[in-house]
């Protein structure tokens, strides 16, 4: 097998070109829609299948499926098509080469993986190697909010045995991450006109009270033994509401606390720790009152690094590079989890840039082409060939 360098780059600018931004960063003005057609036609043209699905009307998501010969393992490519806007941005689709480096948004995060897939597949179709398992590719909508495109596809059955997650990891295989939850502290009281003491329950001040006990939580949390890949949980209170007027006992206050769970949490566990706060506020004080809701969650990602489609992937990045890459955790959240909890054995790996979410975004090239390299001889190793 070959990889075509210049395939990879042209197809990479072509996909930086396509604004694909999600409509959570363009006040709906944009979508995916267009990116996941030329998706599609290009998978196509590589001998694949190619389907269209909407999870809600233009959040379009791309499957691509390459049948296998038979007797053998299928594995999942996935990349992610939506990206974050384009505020303070020079040209950011310009998708401008120089010194190695193509910018742009989404050059890193993470159209590059979307061209090293297809530059997979083309090295794999230009090669002639028939796979015995079958090869899907997912171009999915929506991961930068609330991934819904994955989750899309999962609803309608798409599965395999393993799967690939090509967000950059700097040629690195990212075998964990932690998970978040998103948690609701809401603090009652009872309003009064400011000068009447004895008849309002300020509410702030009662979320104060909460708030010092978290300070101590969350240093306990740091300090607690880390995970040995991600590190040790941790939280943070990013938003707080709370009161009408200057001059008015606030009846209610509304605290957001977002708590990253290492591997083994469970949102059980976590929004418990916050209730035992209220529980123990609520017994030293009979005007305390609270409510605690968790209202998002999505869970933490580990497997082995001696899961066979991570040996495929160690194995294929020595022969591309000279040297197994290192293995890591990351401190932040993927698809890969989604993937993972449907019992999609999974792993990370992808290429080399910077900029995700800034001003400057790029990607190095060289990286991207090999990332190519290495997803081809993975399929090969993982799927088996005829």
């Amino acid at each position: 097998m070959r990889v075509d360098r210049d395939y990879i780059v042209e197809t990479l600018a072509g996909l930086v070109r396509t604004n694909s931004i999600n409509p959570a960063f363009s006040d709906g003005s944009t979508d995916e829609r267009a990116l996941a057609g030329q998706a599609a036609r290009e998978l196509e043209r590589l001998g694949m299948t190619a389907e269209l699905h909407e999870a809600r009307p233009g959040r379009a998501s791309v499957l691509g499926r390459l049948p296998g010969a038979g007797g053998g393992r299928s594995l999942l490519l996935y990349a992610h098509l939506d990206t974050v806007g384009v505020e303070g941005m020079a040209d950011p689709f310009s998708a401008e080469v120089r010194d190695g480096r193509m910018y742009g948004r989404g050059a890193y995060d993470m159209k590059c993986g979307l061209a090293a897939i297809l530059g997979a597949v083309k090295a794999l179709r230009d090669g002639g190697v028939r796979l015995r398992g079958d090869l899907l590719v997912a171009g999915v909508a929506d991961e930068e909010t609330e991934s819904s495109g994955v989750e899309d596809l999962l609803a309608r059955g798409v599965t395999a045995d393993a799967a690939i997650v090509t967000e950059p990891t700097e040629m690195r295989l990212c075998v964990a991450h932690k998970g978040f939850c998103w948690i609701e502290v809401e603090t009652l009281g009872r309003a009064a006109h400011g000068s009447r003491f004895e008849e309002g329950i300020d509410a702030n001040v009662r979320m104060g009270r909460v708030l010092a006990r978290l300070d101590g939580l969350e240093r306990r949390l740091r300090t607690s033994p880390p995970h040995p890949l991600v590190g040790p949980p941790s939280l943070h209170a990013p938003v707080i509401r709370g009161g009408t007027g200057t001059s008015t006992y606030a009846a209610h206050c509304r605290l957001e606390i977002e708590r990253r769970m290492v591997p083994g949490e469970t949102e059980a566990g976590v929004v418990g720790e916050v209730r035992a706060i209220t529980d123990a506020l609520a017994a030293e004080d009979a005007t305390f009152r609270a409510t605690v809701r968790p209202f998002l969650t999505r869970g933490s990602f580990e497997t082995s690094p001696d899961a066979p489609v991570a040996r495929a992937v160690r194995a294929a990045a020595a022969a591309v590079v000279g040297a197994e890459p290192e293995v890591f955790g990351a401190p932040f959240w993927m698809d890969s989890a989604l993937l993972a909890e449907r019992g999609i054995e999974t792993v990370v790996f992808g290429p080399t840039g910077g900029g995700a979410h800034a001003e400057v975004e790029w990607v190095e090239l060289d990286s991207v082409v090999q990332v190519a390299d290495v997803l081809a001889r993975a399929a090969a190793e993982y799927c088996g060939t005829v």
